[in-house]
């Protein structure tokens, strides 16, 4: 009885992948790593509250920016009542702040939130050995935890901007204008900045801290500590040293001012407002106490973006500083670290 063999030749399909010349594409781990913690963020009920709480304050804000838009546009006083989007994000009637202000506030908190146990719950839980076993360098575990929160909060900002200019075009029936698209995705890519820092600096303290808990408390206690006591602290020390200015000179006076405002703005939420509010207020000029020879003959108009952006590039360029330097000493000291026991 003669037994069949098998068929080796290349026209079965079995080996059709093996024997082809084409290169095989390979997983890139980093990119798996970013999906895993997209999907670990959007499945979790902190950031289903964080967002409920940033959407239902958006809502709010654009409900009184809308009642009141009839009043605010047709202030001709007022340099910046041509820019109806913008007004849409300034306007208010007392009842609740502007967005940017509640942006201020509960930006921390979704950073703080995204980034407080990015490392130490994974090393208390045991998955983190297991992930360093795996073929991925220790760098990528990092960078994976931080630009997938940023994908996630850059989302959820571009939607929100979409859905103002979207209602706003719905209801007023105005077009926009080319400037106001820059200033209002410029105030997006700030308030992107602001929360990566706070992420950044909840990242350091997961690195740092093995428990949950107290990284998430320590990140809390510094933003307390930067949003209420640090203008307080300041503000006495400006009260106790400084010279009585009914005894100085105006220009010693303005020397004064400008050393308080340049202390205020070490702090990072200090920062975030005077540029936002330069960014949606084309007809500020100035962040700092100006003589009365700087205004005399100032008429009030307002500034092209172009300017406007080189006002605030200071703040900007320190809340990306600061950003950088938190992630680079998260980085150095997760290098470093001993994750095996």
């Amino acid at each position: 009885m003669q037994m069949k063999t098998p068929d080796f030749s290349f026209k079965n399909p079995f080996f059709k992948k093996i024997s082809s010349n084409q290169p095989h594409t390979a997983i890139n781990p980093f990119r798996v790593m970013v999906h895993k913690e997209i999907a670990d963020h959007i499945r979790s009920w902190r950031f289903t509250v964080l967002l409920a709480l940033i959407v239902l304050t958006f809502l709010g804000s654009m409900y009184v920016s809308l009642s009141n838009i009839a009043t605010a546009v047709a202030n001709a006083k007022d340099p910046d009542h041509l820019f109806l989007y913008l007004k849409l994000l300034t306007t208010t009637d007392g009842t609740l702040p502007p967005f940017h202000v509640f942006l201020n506030f509960l930006g921390p908190l979704l950073g703080i939130g995204l980034g407080f146990d990015a490392i130490n719950s994974e090393q208390n839980s045991g998955t983190l050995i297991r992930l360093m076993a795996q073929p991925v360098y220790r760098d990528n575990v990092l960078l994976s935890k931080f630009i997938s929160a940023l994908i996630i909060v850059s989302t959820l900002f571009f939607s929100l901007v979409l859905l103002m200019i979207g209602g706003g075009l719905f209801i007023a029936g105005v077009r926009i204008e080319p400037e106001e698209i820059l200033r209002i995705l410029s105030f997006m890519a700030l308030s992107i900045v602001y929360v990566a820092f706070w992420l950044s600096l909840s990242i350091l303290l997961s690195v740092k801290f093995k428990q949950a808990a107290t990284s998430a408390l320590t990140a809390i206690g510094i933003w307390l500590f930067f949003t209420i006591f640090y203008q307080m602290i300041v503000n006495m020390i400006a009260k106790g040293l400084l010279p009585n200015p009914a005894f100085i000179s105006p220009g010693q006076t303005l020397y004064y001012n400008n050393i308080v405002l340049n202390m205020l703005r070490l702090a990072p939420g200090r920062l975030y407002t005077d540029a936002v509010t330069t960014l949606l207020m084309p007809s500020v000029r100035s962040l700092g106490p100006l003589t009365m020879e700087q205004l005399a003959g100032a008429i009030p108009s307002p500034l092209p973006f172009k300017e406007s952006l080189m006002i605030v590039w200071p703040q900007v360029s320190g809340l990306i500083a600061a950003t950088v330097v938190c992630f680079a000493w998260s980085y150095y000291l997760f290098m470093r670290r001993e994750i095996r026991n």
